[in-house]
């Protein structure tokens, strides 16, 4: 019971930890212009809630001397460090600059062995910058990247014990650096716009991010800090059902926490207009196939049935990003269904195109918020006397993927009788010139 618990405890400190820092940079996107201001204050709160970074240094690609520079550092002599450049390719942030991998060095060998490349006078002056600091025992440096284009670089090292950062760190450093790095693109472009009510629009939208985020994270936090406070606590005892249905909630929880932040993410590359579409045949019926399989593992009251003709086409798609579709539009069915019931995935051939719908017997939309679905932050609020989770994001994610396949999205609904949410994508392409010959 005491190892369970240590392990239970561990759990949620370290995922506290990274919603700690989440709302750290969240807040610093919210309130800096500057991105001098917002790098210095993003890596020191950075640091300052993730107990195994000790030190970190940001680095920025230069276009104009096609080197790194260092932009921000913490823990180290700023004034000797800044004057430090480094090549694509070289020591441990130009290699993870080159290659757009993550690095993770778990020793003060594999450390020493990455930087055998560094050229002598970066060398000297990172010596003299950390003289008084000791060698670090392990670091990570992962890319900073904006869609197709590469930013910089981020350094963070532990100087007390070798192996300090763990695998599983690599996914929540790599999605806040994608934050990072889309925040440091977008202060470059509107530092190039002129138009004043842009601008006010960028301002406007975040702050409605932020409070978006704080709003719907409340939900998911309380019932996450309950049940681990519970299962804590050194007076209770819970047998191992009641504990497994304790950490069944926390994972669905941590998930919803999840869905949020990629939600976020996807709707930053988009406003940054970085998102990439990779086209190649696909097979629809096999990829709703998929999607659905995994829906029906999460939603025990819903039914889920799909109904496509045996000869539908093979399209030319980015399989990745329909099924991103497809995954909101059967997310959001099922959250405004909450009593359960049938989902209805239906393919049809049209003339030009084909047409996906997804349909519900839930609580159904009122006319009056048809035209207002696929509006940023958008949602019907209360379904049945209870709020709804969300980011509002999803459905707007959805529109722009299928207008980026020079396709159309769409709902009707009655109020009472469900919804129906289509989407329709245009036949012509590769595949279908090759089945006609």
């Amino acid at each position: 019971m005491i190892d369970f618990a240590s392990q239970v405890e561990t759990r949620i400190r370290n995922r506290d930890q990274q919603l700690s820092a989440i709302f750290e940079v969240a807040k610093i996107l919210a309130t800096e212009q500057d991105l001098e201001s917002m790098l210095s204050q993003f890596l020191s709160r950075l640091i300052a809630t993730l107990e195994v970074a000790d030190t970190g240094i940001l680095l920025l690609y230069d276009e104009s001397t096609e080197l790194l520079a260092v932009s921000e550092a913490q823990g180290y002599d700023f004034a000797t460090l800044s004057k430090i450049r480094i090549a694509p390719g070289e020591a441990m942030s130009g290699q993870a600059f080159q290659t757009g991998q993550v690095g993770l060095y778990p020793n003060p060998e594999a450390i020493a062995a990455v930087r055998e490349n560094q050229s002598p006078e970066s060398c000297e002056l990172f010596r003299m910058a950390t003289t008084s600091l000791g060698q670090p025992q392990s670091a990570i440096c992962i890319p900073l990247v904006a869609g197709q284009v590469k930013v910089g670089a981020l350094l963070l090292e532990n100087r007390s014990k070798p192996g300090s950062f763990a695998a599983d760190e690599v996914s929540f450093l790599s999605a806040v650096a994608d934050i990072i790095a889309l925040s440091i693109e977008n202060v470059r472009l509107r530092k190039k716009l002129q138009d004043t009510r842009a601008l006010e629009e960028t301002n406007r939208l975040k702050a409605e991010l932020i409070s978006t985020l704080a709003h719907e994270m409340r939900t998911p936090l309380t019932s996450i800090k309950g049940y681990s406070t519970a299962l804590l606590m050194d007076e209770a005892t819970f047998d191992l059902e009641t504990q497994q249905e304790f950490l069944r909630t926390i994972d669905e929880e941590c998930g919803v926490l999840q869905d949020l932040i990629r939600d976020v993410l996807e709707s930053s590359v988009i406003d940054a207009g970085l998102l990439r579409l990779e086209f190649q045949p696909a097979r629809l019926p096999r990829l709703t196939q998929g999607v659905i399989d995994d829906m029906a593992h999460r939603s025990e009251k819903h039914r889920f049935l799909i109904n496509f003709p045996e000869d539908f086409p093979i399209l030319d798609i980015d399989p990745h990003r329909i099924e991103q579709v497809l995954r909101n539009l059967l997310d959001n069915a099922v959250k405004y269904s909450p009593q359960g019931g049938l989902i209805v995935v239906r393919g049809e051939v049209r003339e030009g195109e084909v047409i996906v719908s997804v349909a519900d017997q839930g609580v159904g939309i009122a006319p009056e918020h048809l035209n207002r679905l696929f509006e940023k932050f958008f949602r019907v609020e209360w379904v049945l006397g209870r709020h709804v989770v969300g980011s509002g994001l999803g459905l707007p994610i959805a529109r722009t993927i299928v207008e980026s396949h020079e396709g159309r999205i769409w709902a009707k609904s009655k109020l009472g009788q469900g919804s129906v949410f289509y989407f329709a994508l245009p036949l012509e392409g590769p595949s279908q010139e090759i089945a006609r010959w």
